[in-house]
């Protein structure tokens, strides 16, 4: 049964590795359709349709982490058994964590890598910033200065009342997060920031590390918040490749 969870780009059913990828703050599991051109041919980029985005525009919107991750953690489960590595992009980097942590136990379906990029530590807890609560129009503005978002979307406002819905649950989504105490994941976290993010400093980025009791790494790379979808794009793609690539070696 084909899951209205997860989007393969395109599907690779001989892959030997899942990358599986989590957008950011009203973002699309198409944000990752390109990425499969420049990623090994044995590696399966899954990237996660949350509900309100494409062929799931009508689906109720989740506001709060816990029943989303429980819902994602199931349809995860429901997947063939391969060895994941779980990317996130902001919002995104919660969720995976939140993911991993659930999942941590299987002895299945464990991931093998997390991989975050442009958020602050899940310790530090949310970034605090009620966008959530703004009318549509102070919310679009937000979008404009955050920048990511695309132009014709922005300069189209029927295009614009259909992503507000998502781009607002996902904000709460993140303002309302708070983090439990746990211990710290068995697989090593690799943290990526953009040098001109202004949304997340590089000391909370660093904080990640309090995370793992694996392997650690942190790398600054050139551009804004959206850097993964930049020029700097191929940096990051390259060293998710290396990781696929010690996952192979190692299976």
């Amino acid at each position: 049964m084909k899951s209205r969870w997860l989007l393969r780009f395109p599907p690779r059913p001989e892959a030997r590795v899942r990358l599986l990828c989590l957008p950011g703050a009203g973002a699309a599991a198409a944000m990752y359709r390109s990425w499969s051109e420049l990623l090994p041919a044995d590696l399966e980029v899954c990237a996660v349709q949350l509900p309100g985005r494409g062929a799931r525009l009508r689906e109720a919107l989740y506001t709060a982490m816990d029943p989303l991750v429980d819902a994602l953690t199931e349809a995860v489960l429901a997947e063939p058994a391969l060895p994941t590595v779980v990317f996130g992009h902001s919002l995104g980097s919660l969720v995976g964590f939140e993911l991993a942590s659930r999942l941590t136990d299987s002895a299945t379906h464990a991931p093998s890598a997390l991989v975050v990029a442009a958020h602050r530590a899940p310790r530090l807890g949310s970034a605090g910033l009620p966008y959530h609560r703004l009318a549509d129009a102070d919310l679009a503005k937000v979008m404009v200065g955050l920048g990511g978002t695309p132009e014709e979307v922005l300069a189209r406002p029927e295009l614009l009342r259909l992503a507000l819905p998502s781009i607002r649950a996902d904000f709460e989504l993140d303002y309302t997060y708070r983090y439990r105490e746990r211990p710290a994941l068995p697989i090593p976290i690799s943290v990526f920031g953009g040098l001109g993010d202004t949304t997340v400093a590089e000391p909370e980025l660093a904080a990640w590390r309090e995370h793992t009791s694996a392997g650690f790494s942190l790398r600054m790379l050139p551009g804004d918040h959206f850097f993964p979808t930049g020029a700097s794009g191929v940096d990051l793609l390259a060293q998710l490749g290396e990781l696929a690539s010690d996952l192979l070696q190692h299976a």
